[in-house]
């Protein structure tokens, strides 16, 4: 019996581990919060716009069940307003002589104060990345694994007209965005460092498309290249010193591996075909998108090798793939409507198992990005002629939309 106990849990825990194993999470089982508004010095109009800022993100961490009320208070109040709540935080903001944005916090579970600390920002649009800030320590306090990317920068391209395109920094709800290329055609913006002092981009304003990097705070612009046909900065390798392009100098779209200190780049596939959408795997491999087969699938090869691999064994339409470890998400068409607008999901894979995970079930999903951690995915969703960035925790089987007020999404990263 012992053995046979041994061998379930061990099946127990190796299913756990696996991503592409649904996992989800009972809401009533989840403790309970409430935010209060401690605010003095700012209007009403800011101070609800952080409440709503502190509810998404605190959905987002799928820790709680998030009170939707509003309520308002003094910060050295000694009780909460709804006792009936497992904790309470409650925030105040303010500034300083210099202008600078403050947020005081209090995590509270009834009058007990389990986490006290202050937030400050001297560019007060940047608020939003404290609300996530505060977010992230109080996934630290409960002792969850850490989430860096609520704290990153996405980057993407807007479509603003025709052959009019606008590169915006931005959070990942979408709240903060600062447009910082405007003017012509510019698509498919990448982070060059995992700091994000700068970014690769292509131009399609010239005679032929043109990849040039910048600077985000000086905003000095460098050209590295330009091909005829296609080209395209699809990864950044993590040291930030190999870059994966997918160019067309003869007609036919190729994967290139692109080298930042000597500017020497090497072809990686030969085929007479299509391929595109090349991404780094930590073992070396490289995953991109083909259509060797007569359609477009997620193949793997290694630079220097002849052999590819066939990843992809399920539906005759994938691309956009995206790659974290062992595991791959891919966007697979689902629909032939001749007449009408298709549906193409999400879904997720791991080598080393034959589990397909379908992440997302409406509109066009597209241009999936994991983040460093490999906890969650960001895409872009196109729904009834609306754009939204989106976010799949996957270890909580949950999906967040943060849509865009105006234009359409291109690309981006994270």
């Amino acid at each position: 019996m012992r053995i046979i106990a041994a061998l379930i849990m061990s099946a127990c825990l190796l299913f756990a581990a696996d991503a592409t194993i649904e996992v989800v999470k009972e809401a009533d089982s989840l403790p309970s919060i409430a935010i209060e508004d401690a605010s003095t010095s700012f209007t009403n109009v800011s101070a609800k716009r952080f409440y709503r800022l502190l509810i998404s993100d605190l959905n987002v961490l799928t820790l709680f069940n998030v009170d939707q009320h509003y309520v308002t208070t003094h910060f050295e109040n000694s009780s909460v307003l709804n006792r009936s709540m497992d904790y309470t935080l409650r925030f105040r903001l303010r500034s300083d002589d210099n202008n600078a944005f403050i947020v005081d916090t209090k995590l509270l579970r009834e009058e007990e104060v389990l986490l006290q600390k202050s937030y400050r920002v001297s560019n007060k649009k940047m608020n939003p990345f404290v609300a996530h800030a505060i977010a992230y320590d109080i996934n630290d306090y409960f002792g969850q694994a850490p989430m860096e990317w609520l704290k990153r920068k996405i980057i993407f391209s807007r479509v603003k007209g025709k052959m009019q395109s606008e590169i915006v920094i931005a959070d990942y709800t979408l709240s903060y965005q600062h447009v910082i290329v405007k003017g012509g055609l510019n698509v498919f913006p990448k982070w060059a460092d995992q700091r994000h002092t700068s970014f690769y981009y292509t131009s399609l304003s010239g005679q032929r498309p043109t990849l040039y990097r910048i600077n985000v705070k000086s905003g000095k612009r460098e050209a590295l290249l330009s091909s005829d046909g296609m080209l395209v900065c699809s990864d950044v390798s993590r040291n930030g010193k190999r870059l994966l392009l997918t160019m067309a100098p003869n007609g036919q779209p190729d994967i290139y591996l692109y080298h930042t200190d000597t500017r020497h780049y090497s072809r990686v596939t030969t085929y007479s075909g299509i391929d595109v959408n090349g991404q780094f795997m930590n073992d070396g491999r490289i995953v991109f998108v083909s259509n060797r087969l007569g359609y477009p699938n997620i193949f793997a090869k290694r630079p220097g090798e002849e052999r590819i691999e066939q990843l992809i064994y399920y539906g005759r339409n994938n691309s956009a793939c995206t790659a974290h470890n062992e595991y791959i998400v891919y966007k697979a068409r689902e629909s032939s409507n001749a007449f009408g607008p298709n549906t193409f999901n999400l879904h997720l894979i791991s080598t080393k198992t034959d589990f397909i995970r379908r992440l997302t079930a409406t509109g066009i999903n597209e241009f999936p990005r994991f983040s460093n951690d490999g906890d969650a995915i960001i895409y872009i969703k196109n729904y009834k002629q609306q754009s939204a960035i989106g976010v799949i925790r996957l270890s909580q089987n949950k999906n967040f939309l943060f849509p865009l007020t105006s234009g359409k999404i291109q690309s981006l990263d994270w």
